[in-house]
């Protein structure tokens, strides 16, 4: 069992049309037929969104997307059409709603991964491979690849896993034209953001992107090389080797997995509220990735 500890209510504004509540996003379309995204503080972890929340996390996700939606703007165009706030959403919404474009989204998540860790290094441990891609002998935990490679998966509902897939699996579902499109945007993406993320002392280790149609054109998506959407190590603490530190909710992960937390993840009992210094840690953590990337000082 896993999703919601409690499932919020969608707060409901005149002219929008609640369509779904996320882990972390709400989305709502307008009159128009544009689509709504509200960034929430909501946080996962082990497949469950938990009972708190992280002060301004919604918003650092999303000027954050913003920031590198602009850096990659030569590479791929993106959905936002607007930042203005809808007429009659609450006040709390500033920051943290875009205003999109209704696209056709491809049913995958689109994987690059420049390090070896996480799931990709418990399958390489198994068979040698990630996703079906033949990596050499040697490598350990953070090692860095030879070159970024495109590990797509499919995408999961809340409270269920992402899995990864091969190639040739995105291609059958999707055609082979669009899976090719697909690799070379994620890896052109991907290898721009690393590279400004090192000039910053950030080591971006994989990401995760999503693309949908409009027309014939495809077009960048949903949040974009956030800590909730990648990950971001300290580039002079990086030691391949071991695990990583990381600006993203490892304080979270940390805390339900100890005594302290008193909760059994293999249980099927819902995780605790997390306490405060949890919750402020893991704050500090969102606000220095974006400073760092961003050069901007959070408000």
């Amino acid at each position: 069992m896993s999703g919601f500890v409690e499932k919020p209510e969608p707060i409901q504004v005149p002219g929008l049309v609640h369509l779904h509540t996320g882990k972390v996003r709400e989305l709502y379309r307008n009159e128009a037929g544009d689509l709504v995204m509200v960034a929430s503080d909501r946080i996962s972890a082990y497949d469950w969104v938990l009972p708190t929340g992280i002060p301004d996390k919604g918003r650092v996700l999303t000027q954050l997307s913003l920031w590198w939606f602009e850096q990659l703007a030569d590479l791929a165009p993106n959905h936002v059409l607007s930042t203005e706030l809808p007429p009659g959403a609450p006040a709390d919404w500033e920051g943290r709603a875009l205003v999109c474009k209704s696209l056709r989204m491809v049913p995958v998540e689109c994987v690059a991964r420049g390090y070896l860790t996480g799931s990709g290094l418990a399958e390489y441990e198994e068979s040698r491979t990630v996703c079906g891609l033949a990596l050499p002998e040697g490598l350990v935990d953070g090692s860095e690849l030879p070159a970024p490679i495109f590990t797509p998966a499919t995408k999961a509902e809340v409270g269920e896993h992402d899995e990864n897939v091969s190639y040739e699996e995105v291609a059958r579902q999707v055609g082979p034209d669009t899976a090719a499109r697909l690799r070379q945007a994620t890896l052109a993406v991907y290898s721009r953001a690393r590279d400004i993320a090192r000039e910053r002392g950030i080591v971006l280790a994989d990401t995760k992107f999503e693309f949908g149609f409009d027309g014939d054109d495809l077009v960048l998506a949903d949040e974009v090389l956030t800590p909730d959407s990648s990950r971001f190590w300290p580039a002079d603490r990086w030691q391949p080797g071991r695990a990583q530190p990381s600006y993203d909710k490892q304080f979270v992960r940390d805390w339900l997995t100890s005594a302290e937390s008193g909760w059994d993840r293999r249980s099927e009992q819902p995780p605790p509220p997390l306490p405060q210094q949890v919750v402020d840690a893991t704050r500090a953590k969102y606000v220095e990735a974006y400073e760092l990337l961003t050069g901007q000082t959070w408000a």
